[in-house]
């Protein structure tokens, strides 16, 4: 289904495939109280899949990458495919359904980039490895999220604690390195769904409430100011899971990646941006992940990833939707060395 890139991929991003229609308000109101849409919704692509493929390709269109998920037969799957087709990304392995509505979300996106998600799990709920056939799939890295967001991969499995870490367990035993990210589901359990993934994956690239609630640590103190001290202890705890090259932590004031062989811990600030240019926050966690993935791929010292991660976050902010804000590489790492840090 879909076009293909030319070129074979080298990296997949697998899991969830969403349509984000993303509203603008002038507040978030209490229960039953009014706020005014001040804009006319737009729609976009959302989800782990979508996004950070999307980046990726906005960043070298000369990447082979791959999607991997499912989506309903209907105009939510044609738009969302379709939006990858045109970036050159290779869509055989989405399929489609006619037993589920594609994923979407609504966003309420208030000035200053706050927002606010409400979700119909759709498609997504259904996506199972069945969906996947790993005899034909070659590649360098599998990167898969959201865990918590994938019912069929949260799904209990008594040897292995999750289908998706036996699942990644089947990818690397293919040869090919594995990367999980999550998602930060308020009713979510965070204890019993992400541990198992981190035993068979090679990076974990997760936001700081994500790590955190793991382990039942406050990634901030009681005057909100940020608690890295909880937030490393978190990542070794990952790390101990079995996480076999790195853990990467982001979060607004940071980012932070634990080299899990030499146990080297490094932080590099984020970019201080002029408030008046932020248009929204919907995605930058996942251009954040795909600045990781693309210094993976590159083979980037530890905080040269933080840093262009760090600029590809801050590069999605300056548009309303999860993708339209993003920028070639050279524009991305002209933007890290320029702009001051917080």
């Amino acid at each position: 289904m879909g076009c293909c890139n030319k070129k074979t991929p080298d990296l997949w991003i697998g899991g969830n495939i969403i349509v984000d229609v993303v509203k603008r308000v002038d507040c978030y109101p209490e229960q039953g109280m009014l706020a005014n849409i001040t804009a006319m919704p737009q729609q976009s692509v959302g989800g782990c899949v979508t996004n950070t493929i999307i980046d990726l390709a906005k960043m070298n269109p000369d990447f082979g990458l791959g999607a991997i998920g499912l989506v309903g037969e209907d105009a939510y799957g044609d738009y969302v495919v379709g939006e990858m087709d045109r970036h050159g990304i290779d869509t055989r392995r989405v399929k489609r359904t006619s037993t589920a509505a594609t994923s979407f979300t609504d966003v309420m996106s208030v000035k200053g980039g706050e927002r606010t998600f409400f979700h119909a799990r759709g498609a997504n709920a259904q996506f199972s490895p069945a969906d996947v056939d790993l005899s034909t799939l070659k590649g360098k890295l599998v990167h898969m999220g959201y865990i918590m967001l994938l019912d069929g991969f949260d799904a209990d499995d008594a040897e292995y604690g999750t289908v998706m870490a036996r699942f990644l367990k089947q990818v690397q035993d293919m040869g090919i390195k594995t990367s999980i990210d999550a998602v930060s589901d308020s009713m979510g359990n965070f204890r019993t769904k992400i541990p198992p993934a981190l035993a068979y994956c090679n990076y974990a690239i997760i936001n700081e409430i994500e790590c955190c609630a793991v382990w039942d640590l406050d990634p901030y103190n009681e005057d909100g100011s940020l608690n890295e001290g909880n937030i490393r202890l978190a990542m070794e705890k990952m790390a101990a899971c079995g996480v076999k090259d790195k853990v990467v932590v982001h979060c607004k004031p940071a980012g932070f990646c634990l080299d899990v062989p030499t146990g080297t811990f490094t932080r590099v600030n984020s970019l201080k941006l002029d408030p008046a240019r932020i248009a929204g926050s919907v995605g930058a966690g996942d251009a954040f992940c795909a600045g990781c993935l693309y210094s993976i791929m590159q083979g980037y010292s530890d905080e040269d990833m933080l840093s262009y991660a760090s600029a590809a976050a801050a590069a999605s902010l300056f548009a309303e939707n999860s993708v339209d804000g993003m920028l070639p590489a050279d524009q991305v790492w002209e933007l890290a060395k320029t702009c001051p840090r917080v």
